[in-house]
């Protein structure tokens, strides 16, 4: 590690706001499917309308996220996310009181769907350049959010069953803006140190602003291992991700019952866990490689599935895919915020975000026609088949193979916090 003399401690006053406030986050939105599925059926509408909702923020997150980077690197981040996170809170404290009160009509949720969406635009991409002025090591401050942002995974949708029971579809929504509360509580407690290099002025009208997304984009496909990564993963996402999701919950559920299905996906998360925890500890000196050969192991969990296994076999699968990305995330988010310079970092994890979720909805739509024309079990075994080789492309390209780890020593020269 370089830079020991100055170097911070992972486990900061700092680090540790900006642990919780990504934990408590993170709890919430796992609340939030739970939630729309049970008021909206509640009240009348059908599966449809609840993917409705639902598509209505990932649209708006996926469309605007790359401006968002843009805005974050022009401004100060910490204001912009707690911004966005009152925004949030108000949303969903709204949304709340349609339940509560009877008053919901979709067009409704979906516009409160599309306003959250664009704040989550503006707040994400500032989570990549927070990380590495919290913490000289980078890794394991990823790990460690990593492991905390699984455990909520895990958490969340149990924890929205509770209060479903208990307090009705309202009170789901109510307990997810309180999170957004102490999101932004622990971020305006939040001292961050400042960048070494300032990104593009505010206030220099549009055209600067589009300079500053061009320079974004000139920064973006400049680097090989970067847009080469993110053009595999594109792959990953139409045919493994994408088509896996959907086709293993029918499967599972039609075959096992919907608490086979539960176990399952409790495996997974679990394996998430254990992933990031094996990140917090394996220190690669070549991390896309160590990561890509840890992408192997998702193969295990469409296979499974795929083979008609049995339960425990489906859970053992689930949880070596759920180890094997949760590294690959580790090694990949710290590759991004150790390699690229600060100033454009924002606007480089925006493109990252964006290029990496532009073909799940893709996988997604094509799962049930390519289902039916070749089967559920068939469609499965080729995703295992695919996820082999997505790991064999990231290994195949020697810019990202190659790639060797930069541990930088802490920011420190003047510029906005």
């Amino acid at each position: 590690m370089s830079g020991e003399g100055a170097a911070r401690p992972l486990w900061s006053r700092d680090f540790g706001l900006f642990f919780v406030a990504r934990a408590v986050a993170r709890l919430g939105d796992t609340m939030l499917p739970v939630a729309l599925a049970a008021g909206l059926l509640q009240h009348g509408y059908g599966a449809g309308a609840v993917g409705l909702a639902m598509a209505a923020t990932a649209a708006a997150f996926a469309g605007l996220v790359v401006f968002g980077g843009v805005i974050a690197d022009r401004f100060s981040t910490r204001k912009l996310m707690i911004g966005a996170d009152l925004v949030r809170l108000g949303t969903q404290a709204l949304t709340a009181v349609l339940f509560y009160t009877g008053h919901v009509v979709l067009w409704e949720i979906c516009v409160i769907g599309v306003i959250n969406g664009v704040a989550g635009a503006v707040f994400q991409p500032g989570v990549a350049s927070t990380v590495p002025r919290l913490a000289t090591d980078v890794q394991g401050a990823n790990g460690a959010i990593r492991v905390a942002e699984s455990a909520a995974q895990l958490a969340g949708p149990a924890f929205a069953g509770v209060l479903v029971g208990l307090a009705a579809p309202g009170g789901v929504f109510a307990a997810h803006a309180a999170t957004y509360a102490v999101s932004a509580l622990c971020l305006l407690l939040l001292r961050l140190p400042p960048l070494a290099h300032a990104g593009g002025a505010p206030g220099r009208g549009a055209r600067a602003f589009r300079a500053d997304l061009v320079e974004g984009w000139r920064e973006f496909r400049s680097r090989t291992w970067m847009w080469g990564v993110i053009a595999i993963w594109c792959l990953y996402m139409i045919a493994v991700w994408g088509p896996s999701v959907p086709l293993v919950a029918t499967e599972v559920v039609q075959q096992h019952g919907a608490g086979a299905y539960g176990l399952v996906n409790s495996a997974l998360g679990a394996g998430t866990v254990v992933g990031g925890l094996i990140a917090l500890r394996l220190r690669p000196r070549r991390m896309l490689r160590a990561g890509a050969v840890a992408v192997i192991g998702f193969t295990a969990f469409p296979t499974a599935v795929g083979l008609g296994l049995d339960v425990p076999a489906m859970a053992a699968g689930a949880a070596t895919a759920g180890a094997g990305l949760s590294f690959w995330g580790v090694m990949w988010a710290t590759t991004v915020q150790t390699q690229v310079q600060p100033d454009v970092l924002n606007r480089i994890h925006a493109y990252d975000v964006a290029g990496s979720l532009a073909m799940m909805p893709v996988g997604q739509a094509l799962a049930g026609p390519a289902a039916s024309a070749l089967g559920t079990h068939r469609v499965l075994l080729i995703s295992g088949a695919v996820s082999l080789v997505v790991a064999a492309a990231l290994l195949a390209v020697r810019p990202i193979r190659d790639l060797v780890r930069v541990d930088p020593a802490p920011s420190s020269a003047g510029a906005r916090t």
